[in-house]
């Protein structure tokens, strides 16, 4: 794959100029690699996989641990053009992409033409709090595989892997646990939830969106759990492009 990287945030598969771009946002403790893969089967939109510091080919800049500092981060280093484009974002992911693009609502800036949120439950229900991301490494890795999955045994069981993979994941979880949602009018732009049938994130948690919108909100469960996308990628792949339709006429736009 011919892979380029714009400033540092950016990591995006062979160009497609005619396709709306997709910027994706990782879960708590991933990193841009698992959302450049869909660049292969997501032809119709040109993936741009969000690359965090502390991780990848960032891994020796300090990661960030507050969503203030994280926002203003991506912003100050990334710039939107006029071309639609969309945003998806997986769990902590999805917080990330729903406050980037409100703050690019209070700034004047360019919005996504739809935000794809998958595994989150809606903003206003998070309650800031919780300790994990002051556990000790072992003891973080723990929780958050037996909370949610998603950590390969072999990470587990490598001091060399999860040394790698506890500051970033330990970072996120402090994004995540000192986060406080503040009311705003809600978005003008629809919103596409995708969420796991077998997940702690329930049903009505995932419809609860709702509130953050005044367009129309479609919400899709997927057999699984909280990684589901990885269980069912193609179809996961087929239900977004469909999402990513309406983002405007391209050549070949969305289709996988």
């Amino acid at each position: 794959m011919n892979v380029a990287t714009s400033p540092r945030w950016l990591i995006s598969g062979a160009p497609r100029p005619a396709a709306p771009k997709l910027y994706c946002f990782a879960h708590g403790g991933g990193s841009a690699a698992e959302y450049l893969r869909w660049a292969r089967d997501l032809r119709g939109a040109a993936p741009q996989a969000v690359q965090l510091p502390g991780r990848g080919s960032r891994a020796a800049e300090p990661p960030l641990t507050s969503m203030d500092e994280l926002v203003e981060a991506f912003l100050a280093g990334v710039a939107f053009d006029s071309a639609p484009f969309a945003f998806f974002g997986h769990s902590l992911g999805s917080l990330v992409a729903y406050e980037v693009t409100r703050r690019l609502r209070a700034t004047g800036g360019p919005l996504p033409a739809r935000l794809v949120v998958s595994g989150l439950p809606a903003p206003h229900l998070h309650r800031a709090g919780g300790e994990l991301h002051l556990l000790p490494d072992a003891e973080l890795l723990d929780a958050v595989a037996q909370r949610h999955g998603g950590i390969p045994a072999e990470v587990l069981a490598t001091p060399e892997l999860a040394a790698l993979t506890i500051g970033p994941l330990r970072a996120d979880y402090a994004v995540l646990e000192t986060y406080e949602w503040r009311a705003e009018e809600p978005l003008d732009l629809p919103i596409t939830v995708f969420g796991g049938a077998d997940d702690r994130v329930t049903a009505e948690q995932l419809a609860a969106w709702q509130e953050h919108t005044t367009g129309e909100v479609t919400v899709r469960q997927f057999p699984g759990g909280h990684f589901y996308l990885r269980e069912r990628p193609a179809v996961v792949l087929r239900t977004l492009a469909g999402a990513l339709r309406t983002l405007g006429a391209h050549e070949g736009a969305a289709t996988c």
